[in-house]
C-alpha cells in the first residue's frame, strides 16, 4: 500500500502523545508537563470496563448492523457512537436515501421496517427515498430488543494493545475518560479511526496528498406543493425516470434564481409530501482526518444551502415559501481512512469481475467518483466500468492488528474500489458479516481470521431463519 503523509508512525507519535493510558498511574506529576515539542498530558488511571464481549465503534450503516447481529450471535456488545443518533450518514449526515440495497437480509429486513412506518418511498431495492427521523428511531428500537448497549456522545481517542491483539479502547465524553476492553473489536467509523489509532496501515484519497472524494452536506426543504416541481425532483424505485432529467431541470431553476452551485448535478429527492431532500453542495479537496478544515467547510456548505434555498424563495411562485426544516449534524464524507487488511479490494477486481470464496457480499454499484474540483465532471467512474465483484472477509480483518475487524467505507480497499463499495447497501452487508463472525470469535475465544468464513455464512444464515 502506499505510505501517505498521514502515515501510521506520524499519526500514532502524535495519539500517543495525547493518550496517557497507564492504568494504575497517578494523576500528579511534579515534572512540568509544558514541553518544548507541546503538552505532555500527565499519566492517570482510569476506569475499566471488562463487560462486554464486542465493541462496535461507529454507529453508522456498518457499525449499527454490526451491533445488532453481533448481540443476535449471542455476544454481549456495546456501541460507541460519537453522535446522539444510530444511523450515521443515513441520520447524522441526512444522507436520505438508500443505494444498492438489493442484498437479502439486513438490507430486507429495514426496508420493511421502514414500510411498516410508512417511512419510505420506491417501489425496487436499488434506489429509496427514507424519512430519516424514522431511521433514527428504528435502529434504536432495534438495537435495545437484541441487547445491544448504546452509548452516545462519545469518541474512541486511543487504544492499547496486548502485543498483537487489540485489548483497550480509550474514550472520551461527558463521563470523563474511561476504558474499555473486549475479545473483539470492529472499527465501523468511516474514517478508520480505531485501526489509525491501533496502528495499521491505511490510505487516504488517491495519493499522497489527498486529492479526495468531495464531501456534502445535504439538508432537508419543505415546499408548498411539491407536484408543481415534479419535473425538479428525482423519482426512485425500479420505475424511476432518469436522473440527469431532473437534476439538469433543478440546477436551471437554481441558475434562473442567479446562484450556481458548488455542485454540477444537483438533486431533490422525495421524503414525505412536500417534505424533499436537496444536494446541491460539494465541498472540495478537504481531508476527513483535519478538524479545522472539516470545520471550515461544514460553515461554507451551511452557508451556501441557505443562500440557494433563500434564492429560490425570491423566485416565488411554485418556489413560494419553500425553505429549509433541517441540516445535517455531520457533513456528508465520501473518503476517508481505508484500513489495510488481510486482502485487499482493487480496481482489479471490478474489471474482471473477482469472486471468493468468502465473499461476504457481492457489489453491484458502478465506480462513483465526484469531481475533485468544480471545474471537472460532476461525477464519473475514471473508465472503470465495474462488473459484479465479491468483497471477501479478508478485507474486513485488520492485518497488523489482532482482534479487529472492519465494516463500511473503511475496510480494505484502493481509490477505484472504495468508490463503488462504499454504498450503505454493501455497507449494511459488510456490518452483518462483521458481527456474525466478531461474536463468533469472542465466544470460542478465536481471533477473527481464525473463523472461517463457512462457519460465519452458517450462523448468518441461522440469525435470518429466526422470527
Amino acid at each position: 500500500m502506499k505510505k501517505l503523509s498521514h502515515s501510521r508512525r506520524g499519526f500514532l507519535a502524535s495519539a500517543v502523545a495525547g493518550a496517557g493510558f497507564t492504568l494504575g498511574a497517578s494523576v500528579q506529576s511534579d515534572a512540568s508537563p509544558i514541553l518544548p515539542e507541546g503538552f505532555q498530558e500527565p499519566p492517570r488511571s482510569l476506569p475499566l470496563n471488562s463487560s462486554f464481549d464486542v465493541i462496535v465503534c461507529g454507529a453508522g450503516p456498518a457499525g449499527v448492523t454490526a451491533a445488532i447481529h453481533a448481540a443476535r450471535g449471542g455476544a454481549k456488545v456495546l456501541l460507541l457512537e460519537a453522535h446522539g443518533a444510530l444511523g450515521g450518514v443515513w441520520t447524522s449526515s441526512l444522507l436520505g436515501f438508500l443505494l444498492d440495497f438489493d442484498k437479502p437480509g439486513f438490507n430486507v429486513e429495514l426496508v420493511e421496517h421502514l414500510r411498516r412506518h410508512n417511512a419510505i418511498l420506491g417501489d425496487g431495492m436499488n434506489w429509496l427515498s427514507y424519512h430519516p427521523e424514522e431511521m433514527k428511531w428504528i435502529l434504536e428500537e432495534l438495537c435495545m430488543s437484541t441487547g445491544v448497549s448504546v452509548r452516545f456522545h462519545t469518541r474512541v481517542v486511543a487504544t492499547h494493545l496486548d502485543g498483537k491483539r487489540l485489548s483497550t479502547v480509550i474514550t472520551e465524553s461527558k463521563s470523563g475518560r474511561e476504558a474499555w476492553s473486549a475479545a473483539v473489536f470492529i472499527d465501523a467509523t468511516g474514517d478508520g479511526d480505531v485501526g489509525a489509532l491501533a496502528g495499521c496501515e491505511f490510505e487516504i484519497g488517491e495519493a499522497k496528498d489527498c486529492p479526495c472524494q468531495p464531501m456534502s452536506m445535504n439538508a432537508l426543504i419543505l415546499v408548498k406543493d411539491a407536484s408543481a416541481i415534479q419535473e425538479c425532483i428525482h423519482s426512485t424505485g425500479i420505475t424511476a425516470k432518469g436522473s440527469n432529467i431532473a437534476n439538469k431541470a433543478y440546477l436551471a431553476e437554481i441558475r434562473r434564481a442567479g446562484v450556481e452551485p458548488s455542485y454540477g448535478s444537483p438533486a431533490l429527492f422525495p421524503i414525505r409530501d412536500n417534505l424533499l431532500l436537496t444536494m446541491i453542495n460539494h465541498e472540495y479537496g478537504v481531508n476527513a482526518t483535519d478538524a479545522d478544515a472539516v470545520s471550515k467547510a461544514t460553515i461554507r456548505a451551511r452557508s451556501e444551502l441557505h443562500k440557494i434555498v433563500r434564492a429560490l424563495r425570491n423566485l416565488g411562485g411554485r418556489w413560494e415559501g419553500v425553505q429549509i426544516v433541517a441540516t445535517p449534524e455531520q457533513i456528508g464524507i465520501r473518503d476517508g481512512r481505508r484500513i489495510r487488511g488481510r486482502y485487499t479490494v482493487q480496481k482489479e477486481d471490478l474489471l474482471k469481475g473477482s469472486r471468493h470464496a468468502d465473499a461476504v457480499v457481492q457489489a453491484t454499484f458502478p465506480v462513483d467518483i465526484h469531481a475533485l474540483s468544480k471545474t471537472d465532471k460532476p461525477f464519473g467512474n475514471q473508465g472503470v466500468r465495474a462488473l459484479p465483484y465479491d468483497i471477501p472477509l479478508r478485507a474486513l480483518i485488520a492485518k497488523e492488528v489482532d482482534g479487529l475487524m472492519m465494516a463500511g467505507r473503511c475496510i480494505s480497499g484502493d481509490f477505484i474500489a472504495h468508490a463503488s463499495y462504499r454504498v450503505t447497501g454493501n455497507a449494511v452487508a459488510m456490518g452483518e458479516a462483521a458481527g456474525t463472525v466478531s461474536a463468533l470469535a469472542a465466544l470460542t475465544r478465536r481471533a477473527p481470521h481464525e473463523i472461517s468464513w463457512k462457519e460465519g455464512k452458517e450462523a448468518l444464515a441461522k440469525m435470518r431463519q429466526t422470527p
